[in-house]
């Protein structure tokens, strides 16, 4: 059958029909037609081989092409790496379960498709990054460094932490990666430039000052006019997002709170027991307050100095035991430039080790005034005078039994808090989906909360912890109950979701009220509009606006040389000035901005103020100089990638975010 089966593969019909089957592996690829294909990755960047760069998107032969792939490992890292970041950034207020939208995933992972872009077309430019500069930019890191300068050891230990470990092979690849993709940046960043007159012509915007009349219009008196049914369906109809009920869920709780457990009163032996357990704490360590001559020899010094330093310490303390003045014996030799100038006096000092343990055997031996002998230490030869005692005592049970009584019932109310978390706990591990049971079992009561929206919590819901709970997926899907939620230390509860209402429009018959209100608050804020409109159109046909304003008794005042971008009369009114066109000869720069609450102003552009470039001192020239470049040449950057992700083949699977 073998011999049959090779008879009927040779010759040229075999040939002809094996060259049509080559056709479907060109399409699919062979690795993936030999493989089945690799289903880890999120994202892949294709493009054609570098003598054709030209080829067709379509061109059979894709097993030619270059390509990068986003791994979903890389894609996870990614994607934790950012969470930690807006975790860190946000504080209480991040909502892991926000943070999981789709948007979220596919901004990251367009970052990582970004990379990939650069990574090919860096190969594909011929880049190479040598050894030298990866070690460069190794050495160059800080967490590597110890005292300023690289450290193997701290650069092999950070490596091992990671997880997963990294060696220093590996780690390096990483860096030569990364150093590559910024070539191309680095290079469009540093070739772009800002002219002079560029520059001129953004300082006369930043600079200019306009002077400006305005008059407020007050709100416009209430609509009470009827709303017909075809006015409410159409609103209803046009604006149905105002009018959808918000997620909402309803809670039961069960609360733990050590300040309400009973507390047991103090029990006299245990307290004297502990007292005596920790008498150490109530004793207050002994400190000696002294003064030295300090006459410096080193260690290694030889025999000849060490006994003309101790021969001249000698003398000193003869000195000053037959009466000399201590402190000036101190100024006059001590070679210890810390306390040389305060006649050798040194801060209280304790037996902790802070000195040197010659120098605090000695100290502590001697009674107060004493001078000591010379005492010999790593630095030399030291004269110790002992100016004073102080501490070493210890306070009686009496004087502490207070503190030891409260400290024991914290330590008690933390035990008996920690007994019924556990208990409670444990009674709900026996019933997972009901909370009543274990409450009924510890004797706490069940409480009951909502229903609440996501964005009006009320009561434990204010917590944040409880608030992202609350609206978690396994409590609102699975109706479980929670594990404890610290609301303070030694206070925490355990809920379980009730009820839960998805987002989701409500009927017309129910926000009939609502939509008539939006109805009549649109047609009072078109009435603002329209009376501000008629305003305009007097100052057109030449009125002036401060005789409008008389007329009209409206508010109405002059603001004189505004800076732009000053919160002035409000951040929206200081646009809209900025942006109204200069005015010309015989027609008049006129606008209208809203301020709220139904309020309109009206505007008068009366002159502009241009600044002049000149008069900006030259470092505050160069440093915008500087940032404008940066920011161009970030866009400059970006433009490239977007041109080369045209030029290339981009294919993400959302499916497997």
């Amino acid at each position: 059958m073998l011999q049959k089966l090779r008879d009927k593969t040779t010759g040229w019909i075999a040939t002809l029909i094996l060259g049509l089957l080559i056709v479907p592996f060109a399409f699919v690829g062979v690795n993936e037609y030999m493989g089945g294909g690799a289903a880890n990755d999120v994202a892949t960047v294709e493009a054609p081989p570098s003598w054709w760069q030209s080829a067709p998107a379509w061109w059979p032969l894709s097993m030619l092409w270059q390509s990068k792939e986003v791994t979903l490992d890389e894609f996870r890292t990614e994607f934790e790496q950012v969470r930690a970041q807006e975790r860190q950034r946000l504080g209480e207020s991040f909502d892991p379960r926000e943070f999981e939208s789709k948007e979220n995933k596919l901004k990251v992972l367009q970052q990582l498709i970004d990379r990939k872009v650069l990574s090919l077309a860096s190969e594909r430019a011929g880049i190479v990054i040598g050894n030298a500069a990866v070690a460069k930019a190794i050495a160059a890191e800080p967490a590597f460094q110890v005292d300023g300068k690289f450290n193997a050891e701290r650069y092999q230990l950070l490596l091992s932490s990671q997880v997963p470990a990294l060696t220093p092979l590996k780690f390096e690849e990483q860096q030569r990666e990364q150093l590559k993709m910024l070539v191309i940046p680095q290079g469009i960043s540093e070739s772009d430039f800002v002219t002079a007159s560029e520059l001129d012509r953004l300082l006369k915007l930043l600079g200019e000052t306009r002077d400006v009349t305005m008059a407020i219009l007050p709100p416009a008196e209430a609509d009470t006019a009827p709303v017909s049914d075809a006015d409410i369906k159409a609103w209803y109809d046009s604006h149905g997002n105002d009018f959808r009920q918000p997620e909402s869920v309803a809670l039961e709780y069960v609360e733990i709170n050590a300040a309400n457990l009973p507390a047991a009163a103090p029990d006299e032996a245990a307290l004297r027991k502990r007292y005596e357990d920790e008498k150490a704490r109530f004793v207050a360590p002994e400190e000696r307050l002294a003064a030295h001559i300090l006459i410096a020899a080193p260690a290694d010094a030889d025999a000849a100095t060490l006994k003309a330093a101790e021969e001249k310490a000698a003398a000193l303390a003869q000195q000053a035991r037959s009466g000399a003045d201590f402190a000036a014996l101190a100024r006059a030799n001590s070679e210890d430039p810390g306390s040389k100038d305060a006649g050798g006096e040194l801060p209280w000092v304790a037996r902790d080790g802070s000195m040197v343990k010659p120098f605090e055997d000695a100290l502590f031996s001697m009674q107060a005034g004493e001078i000591s002998a010379p005492v010999k230490t790593d630095y030399g030869y030291h004269v110790l005078k002992l100016n004073d005692i102080r501490g070493g005592g210890g306070r009686s049970f009496e004087e502490v039994r207070d503190e030891l009584a409260s400290e024991q019932a914290a330590s008690e109310s933390e035990r008996a808090y920690n007994d019924v978390a556990g208990r409670l706990v444990n009674e709900v591990l026996k019933n997972p989906t009901e909370l009543a049971p274990a409450a009924k079992a510890m004797d706490l009561p069940v409480q009951q909360l909502g229903p609440f929206p996501r964005n009006a919590p009320t009561g434990i819901a204010l917590n944040p912890a409880v608030l992202r709970a609350a609206f978690s997926d396994t409590l609102v899907q699975d109706g479980t109950v929670s594990d404890p939620i610290e609301l303070a230390p030694n206070h925490s509860v355990v809920i379980r979701v009730t009820q839960h209402t998805p987002e989701q429009a409500q009927p017309l018959e129910k926000v009939r009220d609502a939509v008539i209100a939006a109805v009549r608050a649109d047609r009072q804020r078109k009435a603002a509009e329209a009376a501000a409109d008629a305003v305009i159109a007097r100052v057109q046909k030449g009125e002036k606006l401060p005789d409008i304003a008389s007329s009209e008794k409206l508010q109405s005042g002059e603001l004189p040389g505004l800076q732009r971008g000053m919160p002035m009369p409000s951040p929206e009114a200081n646009e809209a000035i900025f942006a109204a066109q200069p005015p010309a000869e015989g027609k008049p720069s006129v606008g209208k901005v809203e301020l709220g609450n139904g309020t309109y102003a009206v505007f008068v552009v009366d002159k502009v103020n241009q600044a002049d470039p000149k008069e900006v001192p030259a470092e505050q020239r160069t440093m915008l100089q500087q940032q404008l470049t940066q920011l161009s040449g970030v866009g400059a950057t970006q433009a490239y990638i977007d041109a080369m992700r045209k030029r290339f083949k981009v294919k993400v699977m959302e499916e497997r975010l």
